[in-house]
């Protein structure tokens, strides 16, 4: 229960349901101890025709047998419609609490999840972050909704106690011989199943994992015919999860079957005793019906207790790694007193930035320069030299270790998250769409860009022709990744997307390195009219994509080795020069990139 008070804020929204639920409990707890009465009556007073209990004798005294037999035959009938119309009612009220808590608790998973670093996604499995979201999203409901029935419970149990205490003490205190028994099979039962459910989670959890992982990377699966491969990990993990449930599944089954004897054996005792006492005549026999209906509804709700109990084992589970999630702290976040930026200039210094990711120091060592308002930088280097690191520190996508990145003369860790990213526009090498209409990716720059800013920035991104010529046009629907169109158009509605927000900072990350020569010169001419006017920055390989460059920083192994127009550094004759000779041979960039880092 230590995660209760952590939960409990999540009912506050909803403290009518709540207090619905609440009424409803005590109406149904109360209700169900009229259940066995009128076979009382009818055992007891209607077919011996003895006196009825007192308290119904102001009521019914004065009716014949038949009358009675009407009466008792319709306060049955009465009182089953009652319980159970409660519990409809009762289902829904809990249904509708239950589902409403576990939305908000999967929306406050799925913000927070959004809001962690770079650096945190990084090394965290997708697949282990979508079941953490969708499996243990419903374990605060489970918590809350676990403690209606546990309260009906307890109020059933003491209203039948104190019921059968009246009629008989020593049969009361025969059936409530077993919950010791009942306690300490619990106990055991509670200590031994937690760590086998954590492992049976991880395990489920790495299983959803290589399915969520064989789905994104299936074009390289198919290209490699690496089908029979993925099918047999996932195969292997998921036997090693199946095992692992149906161990602890056999356990679970073991602990219902203890508790079933212990309560079975509570009842053959107070129903050989009980006999014994109505041939003596300590008791009538309606009395005995009366104590036995009550025995069983006693044990049922102790059932109850006992299997709720159990299952918030797995609910505790589900917490703990929901809450390992929530209590991860976002390494990148607004510090105290961050305040907002209007458009910026796009003014940007580094001083001596450093940077290590986790387990791999020095990605960045030292780093400095500074780019004026409307300049062009280029960012070149061998694979690894840290080209995309440099460039995701000034959007704060990471955070530098050491040294500063100023915005307009502000370290862009006193501004705001939001209003940082604002700035900037971005397009990458791989061109990420939704599986929305195109005109939908497009206004994913910006949300209210109507539709004529939509169709402005695709002609302006040189998309407008084959979007147009589609049968839906701005209407047609993207497959996943948006693999209805080939790399050239994807790569064009990014740049139309880049064209829609309108950012002052534009980064494109080698925005042209997988595609062909032609379709490189028609993303040029749109990225050329893009640039105009804006900060950018230009990650390439391919040295024909930074011909409008103002600056080119030159990097290796984490430090800016050479910097300054192409003309000056081509005259100096060192890593630059070398990159470019290689590529006017007819070698590929990427090729160069490596021949230089073999020569250095």
């Amino acid at each position: 229960m230590k995660y209760l008070p952590k939960v409990i804020h999540y009912l506050y929204p909803y403290w009518k349901l709540a207090i619905w639920s609440v009424i409803l409990i005590f109406v149904g707890g109360l209700t169900g101890l009229l259940i066995p009465w009128p076979m009382k009556v009818l055992v007891d007073s209607v077919l011996p025709n003895q006196p009825l209990p007192a308290v119904l004798q102001p009521w019914f005294g004065g009716y014949g047998q038949i009358t009675l037999l009407i009466f008792a035959v319709a306060a049955s009938f009465l009182t089953t419609l009652t319980v159970h119309g409660v519990a409809v009612i009762n289902q829904y009220v809990n249904t509708k609490l239950d589902q409403r808590m576990a939305l908000d608790f999967r929306t406050e998973l799925f913000e927070h999840a959004q809001k962690l670093s770079m650096a945190y996604h990084d090394k965290t499995r997708t697949g282990q972050l979508i079941f953490t979201v969708n499996s243990t999203g419903d374990s605060v409901s489970r918590l809350i909704m676990a403690l209606p029935p546990l309260s009906q419970s307890l109020i059933t149990i003491v209203g039948m106690v104190w019921i059968c205490w009246s009629i008989d003490g020593q049969l009361t205190a025969l059936a409530l011989s077993i919950a010791p028994l009942l306690y300490f099979s619990t106990a055991y039962y509670m200590k031994n199943v937690h760590t086998r459910l954590v492992q049976v989670r991880m395990m489920e959890g790495e299983a959803l994992s290589i399915i969520h992982e064989a789905f994104t990377m299936m074009r390289v699966i198919a290209a490699f015919g690496r089908e029979a491969f993925e099918q047999r990990r996932y195969r292997e993990q998921g036997e090693k999860a199946c095992e692992a449930r149906v161990n602890l599944t056999v356990r679970q089954a073991a602990f219902a079957l203890v508790v079933a004897l212990i309560m079975g054996g509570g009842s053959s005792l107070v129903l050989g005793i009980g006999f014994v006492k109505v041939l003596n005549g300590s008791i009538t026999f309606g009395e005995l019906l009366v104590m036995l209906n009550y025995v069983g509804l006693v044990y049922q709700p102790m059932a109850t207790i006992s299997a709720t109990v159990g299952s918030l084992q797995e609910v505790k589970v589900s917490l703990q790694i929901a809450f390992d999630l929530l209590n991860t702290d976002p390494e990148v976040k607004d510090l105290p007193g961050a305040k907002d930026i209007e458009r910026a200039a796009g003014h940007i210094q580094y001083e001596d930035v450093n940077f290590s990711y986790e387990g791999r120091v020095d990605t960045l060592t030292g780093v400095t320069f500074e780019v004026k308002p409307g300049q062009v930088v280029a960012v070149v280097g061998h694979t690894g030299a840290g080209k995309t690191t440099l460039v995701s520190l000034v959007g704060r996508f990471y955070d530098a270790s050491g040294g500063r990145v100023l915005l307009d003369g502000q370290d862009v860790r006193t501004l705001t998250l939001k209003s940082l990213r604002q700035q900037f526009a971005m397009v990458l090498q791989e061109s990420l769409l939704f599986s929305a209409t195109i005109a939908d990716n497009i206004r994913y720059g910006r949300a209210d860009a109507t539709m004529d800013e939509i169709v402005a920035a695709a002609r302006a991104a040189n998309a407008h022709n084959f979007i147009s010529a589609l049968p839906d046009g701005y209407d047609t629907v993207l497959g996943e990744r948006g693999v209805k169109l080939s790399g050239g158009e994807r790569q064009r509605i990014s740049v139309a997307r880049a064209f829609v927000k309108n950012a002052p900072i534009l980064i494109l990350d080698e925005p042209t390195s997988s595609v062909d020569t032609r379709t490189e010169e028609v993303i040029l001419d749109a990225l050329d009219t893009l640039m105009v006017g804006r900060t950018t920055f230009i990650i390439a390989h391919r040295l024909s994509t930074i011909r409008r460059a103002d600056t080119i920083l030159v990097l290796d192994h984490g430090r800016v080795v050479e910097q300054g127009s192409q003309e000056e550094l081509l005259a100096l004759n060192g890593h630059y020069r070398r990159l470019y000779d290689l590529q006017m041979n007819g070698i590929s960039s990427e090729a160069a990139a490596a021949l230089e880092a073999e020569v250095t």
